[in-house]
């Protein structure tokens, strides 16, 4: 198949951009049906075992994904015009919520319309990983796994890189000799000249503050950069670390501002970690006012997005030789299975915030329990009418959330 027209490209990329509600499954099953499904740009395997690929890399996977997807299609220029058309139209929208959030506070009538939303989400969720789950899921050590995985972050809190490390160790102790290997992609990568323009590019904004005696600046992008490098498994893998630092450590925003910021961030397009953005906005506008947030906010998604691209045009050339020998490629197979547990964890995690105020750790255990007298049942009745739209009526994603955000936007100001 000969490679997109420019175009095009833009076109579907923007597209998903604008739609990536959801978090990671909802993006991922997004990019699936335009990619995969719609437009037969990736064949089935290279879409998983691209995915299997992000989910090992720090950052975000869905973004990552998208950044890979135009790599292959387009190479260097595809990949940056999919990774920004999948960043840039959340990013803006995070700015604008971040300046009326600054300027006037808390929004009750908006905060209304995002609980419409994020009833649609928890449904969307479930909708992406039951697809997910159909493709990834083809035997019983891929359904063990995807059980396993589950049970270890729900249950027990274990780290998610070890999760894919045992998922890998599995997989490659379980390879059959007779495996069929994919051909492995014919080309040679340039990995040292990779390594030092994205790594130059990186680093150029954080020289520039320090050369400016900028501390605070300086302080927020060595944070960021940091938080890049160990978000493996997404936002949510990093956001206790995140929040006690920002919050408790440092005192940049306050408990509260966190929490409306990762419910801004969850009912935006874009990747979940754009709640990075969020936070250096405030953090900036606390320091120095408008200049400052604006500021903090663009070195803050510079230093988280930056790195996405390095890892990707780093890596994917490698990508199909990877899986051209057996036991990598059955190792990449298993944590694809695990993969589905992590994304089960998601939906319960994301469904639990909805609908009950109140969420905590059981005691010794990391398994999130609801207080049951913090039950929201207008969250509860959205997420029932969300359902019997997407579910049985079979409404898009896109309406469907326009539907709830009115309604509950209605309701809000009864």
């Amino acid at each position: 198949m000969s490679a997109p027209s420019w175009p095009e490209m833009a076109r579907v990329f923007g597209r998903i951009g604008l739609l990536s509600f959801g978090g990671p499954a909802a993006q991922i099953a997004l990019m699936h049906r335009e990619l995969v499904e719609t437009r037969d740009w990736l064949s089935e395997q290279s879409y998983l075992r691209a995915l299997s690929l992000c989910m090992l890399l720090p950052g975000p996977e869905a973004m990552q994904l998208a950044t890979y997807a135009g790599w292959r299609l387009r190479g260097t220029a595809g990949g940056l015009l999919a990774g920004l058309f999948f960043v840039i139209p959340g990013a803006i929208i995070i700015a604008l919520l971040a300046v009326l959030y600054a300027s006037y506070g808390q929004l009750p009538l908006v905060q209304a319309a995002f609980l419409g939303i994020k009833a649609a989400v928890i449904i969307i969720v479930f909708q992406a990983l039951r697809k997910v789950a159909g493709k990834a899921l083809i035997a019983t050590q891929g359904w063990l796994l995807a059980a396993l995985s589950f049970l270890a972050l729900f249950v027990i809190g274990v780290p998610f890189p070890l999760i894919i490390i045992a998922a890998g160790l599995w997989g490659m102790q379980s390879a059959s000799a007779s495996a069929s290997p994919v051909a492995p992609e014919k080309g040679g990568a340039r990995p040292v000249r990779v390594i030092a323009t994205w790594a130059t590019l990186w680093a150029a904004p954080l020289v520039l503050v320090w050369a400016l005696d900028q501390t605070f600046l300086l302080q927020l992008g060595l944070f960021f950069s940091n938080l890049a490098v160990v978000t493996f498994g997404g936002a949510y893998a990093v956001l206790g670390y995140m929040t006690q630092t920002v919050v408790s450590d440092l005192g940049w925003i306050t408990t509260q501002q966190m929490i409306d910021a990762l419910g801004l961030a969850e009912t935006t397009p874009g990747p979940l970690i754009l709640v990075t953005e969020f936070v250096a906005l405030l953090a900036g506008f606390a320091q120095s006012g408008a200049s400052g947030a604006f500021a903090a906010g663009l070195l803050a998604l510079w230093v988280t997005f930056t790195p996405c691209f390095l890892w990707i045009f780093l890596a994917g050339p490698y990508l199909e030789r990877i899986s051209a020998q057996p036991r990598l490629a059955a190792a990449l197979q298993a944590i694809t299975a695990a993969v589905v547990g992590v994304i089960a964890n998601l939906t319960i995690w994301f469904a639990l915030h909805v609908l009950f105020g109140r969420v905590s750790p059981s005691g010794l255990l990391a398994m999130p329990l609801p207080d049951w007298s913090s039950f929201d049942p207008i969250a509860a009745s959205l997420t029932v009418f969300a359902a019997l739209l997407m579910l049985a009526g079979r409404i898009g994603m896109v309406p469907t959330m326009a539907i709830l955000a009115a309604t509950a936007l209605g309701i809000g100001m009864i």
